[in-house]
């Protein structure tokens, strides 16, 4: 009897907690399917396009002029410029130079011939940019995905530019170090005090960080406007920059900077050494590019081991500050009136 009681109390329990279980698992599962098809907001950013200060941006396949918002054309130059896999603390890092860059060369134009009516190219004389056919075309099907981390990374940092004594700075970038960057005045003829060469341990993951490309003795010579020696060496790398890149070069009394052999001989770096076989030269580089401010792949090694934004760009760009644009665009429209 004893038994039976205890059986009937148990089948009890069962009935009465069973549908309560059910309710809660199925409400749960309600809840999350209502999260799931919940459309994202659209400007969930609190970004105003027609707010924004306007870029217009000469296209040099097409031969127009497109004007777009500020932060548009920055997400035009980021998809262009980084890997948009790329971690998203990089990307914003790209974001912030890329709006900077933008920034400070309406300030102060370069001396360079364009269209009337544009200021920038989308080519490298400039920055990068391509709209969204190109980039719908270069991306297929995954460029929602793509454009949804590019869009991610701009409007976090909308408005945010990268100060010196409260200027806006010459964000450069590059693809891949040899391991450090190198300072301004190595590569270009400034010193800056912003763009010092710093470490960069991380490029070593880029599938660039090393190249060797062969040249045939005749156009090593045409290229450089050299005569190789007859005994068989190339020449001779006399001094380094602080980045390791070669600063100069003899060749069979002809001396050449490190810059100009990269760019006559088109080479990924001007961190290089060389060696003869014969009648071909073969050039080794570590790196992929001019070396001055951030790299791309450390800023990506960086965010991998857990920095944000803001400590790439301040390990990349030395004492620069984070500001909003908002006084350098008034001092625009001032200019504009």
């Amino acid at each position: 009897m004893k038994r039976i009681l205890i059986v009937a109390i148990i089948l009890c329990t069962v009935i009465l907690v069973i549908p309560t279980m059910l309710v809660v698992i199925v409400s749960s599962s309600q809840e999350k399917a209502a999260v799931q098809s919940a459309p994202i907001e659209e400007n969930q950013w609190d970004y105003d396009p027609t707010q924004d200060v306007s870029i217009s941006v000469f296209r040099s396949q097409q031969e127009v002029i497109d004007t777009l918002p500020l932060e548009m054309y920055v997400m035009g130059v980021v998809a262009s410029e980084m890997n948009a896999s790329f971690e998203m603390e990089a990307l914003k890092a790209q974001a912030l130079a890329a709006r900077t860059y933008m920034v400070r060369h309406m300030l102060a134009p370069q001396d360079v011939d364009l269209p009337e009516g544009a200021m920038v190219t989308d080519t490298i004389m400039h920055q990068v940019y391509t709209d969204e056919e190109e980039l719908r075309e270069k991306w297929g099907s995954e460029y929602e995905y793509y454009m949804k981390r590019i869009e991610e990374a701009v409007l976090a940092t909308q408005g945010q530019v990268l100060t010196y004594d409260g200027e806006p700075i010459d964000a450069m970038f590059f693809s891949t170090s040899n391991g450090y960057t190198e300072n301004s005045e190595d590569y270009w003829e400034n010193e800056i005090p912003y763009l010092r060469s710093v470490e960069s341990p991380w490029d070593q993951q880029s599938p660039r960080f090393t190249s060797e490309t062969v040249f045939s003795l005749e156009e090593f010579e045409q290229k450089l406007g050299v005569t190789l020696p007859d005994d068989q060496t190339v020449g001779v790398i006399s001094e380094r920059t602080t980045g390791g890149r070669v600063a100069k070069v003899n060749i069979n009394g002809t001396e050449k900077t490190g810059k100009e052999v990269r760019e006559k001989l088109d080479l990924d770096s001007s961190d290089f050494q060389w060696r003869r076989e014969g009648n071909e030269i073969i050039v080794q580089t570590r790196g992929w590019g001019h070396g001055v401010g951030m790299s791309q792949y450390g800023a990506d090694g960086m965010a991998k081991e857990g920095r944000d934004y803001e400590e790439i760009v301040n390990h990349y760009y030395q004492g620069i500050s984070i500001e909003q644009v908002d006084p350098y665009v008034q001092e625009l429209t001032a200019k504009a009136e």
